[in-house]
Formats: C-alpha cells, structure tokens, sequence
C-alpha cells in the first residue's frame, strides 16, 4: 500500500520505490518528516526472529462429528486436475478415521499458505 493511499493525499508525494529487496517511501520530504531514517530490508526486519508461531487448521470429522485443531503436518493436500480432484485429507485423532474433503480455491489458499503439505496429482495419459 503506498503512502499516498494510506493518508488520502493524490499526486507523487507518497510513491513507493522498491529496489533491490528493500521498500522505500518517497515523499516524505513534502509532509514536513525527515527522511534520515535508514532503509529496513527482509534480513534486518526479522533478524531477530527465530521461530513463527504454528498454525492450526480448524476441521470436523463427518464420522464421529469431531471438532478438530490439526496442525499443517496433520494435513495433505492433493491438487488435481478438477476440483473432483482437488481435495486435502487428515486422520480424526478422536475416531481414527481416514477423512478425504473437496478443496476450493480459498481452501487451496489457506492451507498451502499455512504449510500444509501438498501433492501435485496428474494423468499419465
């Protein structure tokens, strides 16, 4: 988001540069704050971060009616080629069965973003 879209201001005064990994903000000058401020990059922004929190994946067991919290390592994904095929599945950890639903666009998304394993499915045809 630039600046500009952020403070309601039109024209150039809150561009954003972006060049060799690091962002940028120009215009700073116009509104009156000093640009002295270094650059931050990637490495410098999460150089003291050493571990990101896990994240759950929040499903039901259609056997047992289970509410389930699985991390990304207790789910896969398989992405075919229809959405028949596109589907991510887990393990109940209350009834121990093998569960297998559809997953959508959005579906996709969510557990590719958060981790999850994931199978690319194709015809050998």
């Amino acid at each position: 988001m630039t600046t500009s879209a952020m403070s309601g201001a039109s024209g150039n005064a809150g561009t954003s540069q972006r060049a060799g990994g690091s962002v940028k903000a120009g215009g700073a000058e116009r509104a009156g704050v000093s640009s002295g401020a270094a650059e931050m990059t990637v490495v410098t922004a999460f150089a003291g971060m050493r571990r990101v929190a896990d994240v759950l994946f929040k499903a039901g067991c259609p056997d047992c009616r289970a509410a389930l919290e699985l991390r990304a390592n207790a789910l896969l994904l398989a992405i075919g080629a229809t959405s028949r095929t596109t589907f991510y599945s887990f393990t109940c950890t209350e009834c121990g069965s093998a569960v297998r639903k559809p997953a959508g666009e959005r579906i996709v998304e969510l557990l590719t973003g958060g981790g999850v394993r994931t199978l690319r499915l194709h015809s050998t045809t």
